[in-house]
This record gives C-alpha cells, sequence and structure tokens, in this order.
C-alpha cells in the first residue's frame, strides 16, 4: 500500500458540460439528483484517484454557520440502509439491510436524523428520499444537481468520501480491538468543503480538506490532523464545481 503524508486537496468544481475536465484515460459517469428542485443549479465532477475503489460519498450544503441545509448526494447504500452484498446466510450474497455508522458520520450527524435503531444513519423503514440517492459511481462521474430552493446567499458545500478495506500502518485492523464499526471503515472518512457566495461568484470553487470523521461514527466530529492518512488521501485526484446559474 502507497504511504503518503502529502495532501492533495479533493477540489470541488461547479462545471458545465462543455468545460467538463477528466483524466485522459477515462470519459465520467454522468449522474443526477433533485430534478424538481428550486434552486441554484450545480454540476459537481470528481476525477477519481490512484486510490479510489468503490467510495462511499455524501455531498450536501451547510450554511456559513455549518448548520445542515439539505443533501445533494448520497450512494444509495448508506442513503437507503440496504447494500447489495449485505447477506451471504444463503451461501452467497445478495442485497441486505446493513447501517454503517463509520461510513459517512459527518454528514449523517450533521443531516441529524436519528434512525428507529437509535443511529444517525438512515434505514430501509426510514431512508433518504430517491431524488438524493444514486448508485455508487465506480469512477470519475459528473453530478448534475441542484438546491431544493432559492437559499442564502453564502453557503457552503462539503463532500465526504470514505474507501472501506483501506487499513495502514497506523489505522491498522486491531487499533480499536472489539469495535466492528470501525472495522467497517479502517481510515477514517474525510471530508472537504468550499464557501460558495452567489454575489460575489468564482468560475470554480477549490475545495479544501476540512478534517477526518470519528473512527467509528460515534459521533459528528472533526479531527483535523491527517497525518495518519495515506491512501485515504487519494481517492480522488480533484472534485471541481461551478455554479451553472450565474
Amino acid at each position: 500500500m502507497k504511504k503518503s503524508l502529502l495532501t492533495i486537496p479533493l477540489v470541488l468544481l461547479i462545471i458545465s458540460c462543455t468545460n467538463t475536465r477528466v483524466p485522459t484515460e477515462e470519459t465520467p459517469d454522468h449522474i443526477s439528483s433533485n430534478p424538481a428542485g428550486n434552486g441554484t443549479r450545480i454540476e459537481v465532477e470528481m476525477l477519481r484517484g490512484e486510490g479510489h475503489n468503490h467510495p462511499l460519498m455524501a455531498i450536501w450544503v451547510e450554511d456559513e454557520k455549518g448548520n445542515y441545509l439539505q443533501t445533494l448526494f448520497v450512494a444509495e447504500s448508506i442513503g437507503k440502509g440496504i447494500f447489495q452484498h449485505g447477506d451471504a446466510s444463503r451461501g452467497f450474497w445478495k442485497p441486505g439491510e446493513i447501517q454503517r455508522p463509520a461510513a459517512l458520520p459527518r454528514w449523517a450527524h450533521q443531516r441529524g436524523i436519528k434512525s428507529e435503531k437509535g443511529l444517525y444513519i438512515p434505514t430501509p423503514t426510514s431512508p433518504v428520499p430517491d431524488a438524493y440517492t444514486g448508485p455508487t459511481p465506480g469512477k470519475s462521474f459528473v453530478l448534475n444537481t441542484r438546491l431544493d430552493e432559492p437559499g442564502p446567499r453564502q453557503f457552503r458545500v462539503l463532500f465526504e468520501v470514505n474507501q472501506t478495506w483501506d487499513w495502514n500502518e497506523f489505522w491498522t485492523n486491531n487499533k480499536f480491538p472489539g469495535d466492528e464499526e470501525y472495522k467497517s471503515s479502517c481510515q477514517p472518512a474525510l471530508v472537504y468543503y468550499t464557501s460558495i457566495d452567489l454575489d460575489n461568484p468564482k468560475e470554480e470553487y477549490v475545495m479544501e480538506a476540512l478534517g477526518r470523521s470519528h473512527h467509528s461514527g460515534a459521533t459528528g466530529e472533526l479531527f483535523t490532523d491527517l497525518e495518519t492518512l495515506t491512501t485515504a488521501l487519494h481517492i480522488a485526484e480533484e472534485i471541481v464545481v461551478r455554479l451553472m446559474d450565474q
């Protein structure tokens, strides 16, 4: 496993299709969410990095004070509480109900909805609406989305991403003995953000690392030390964001 203490910022871009930047060797998938929204139109492009291997992710919006406003997109396995390979009880894998609190804990706690199981994570009986969920992109992607309603002129876009089974020399499988939720996450989720001012729009907004999430999802805390992370810093090469209504 490649080791690096170099933080490569994840860049969020709100883009137009004619300006989409992709690796020369691949064309990104195009996905959409919240088509019925009446607010600002946004496109988010993520170019996958060398550490990418079907990570889970959530993209959401907060006000300038850090108050949750809405989800833009979340991987449906988290948003619905059903993983495609979640049940092997019959000797083969089939979809099954699973909640992974350690997967995207910052998003889940900021969203602030506790399920009937007592966790800040959706379940099949309390899912995220279909408009905001979709299959986990398997490679680089462009998300076309929009805010529910015309909201504040200043807000923040956040992106949380987590790659399962990405152990390293610090985040080992016996670091927290008995903590099964930690073992479903390995290196903690990373959270990136950018601030947007609709009164002074930029051509693009670069998202910077805000911190890492709690290792087992017990809280929504963020920890700013990233020195122990390695491949987690390279899940995405860049993410770029542009406002489509400017």
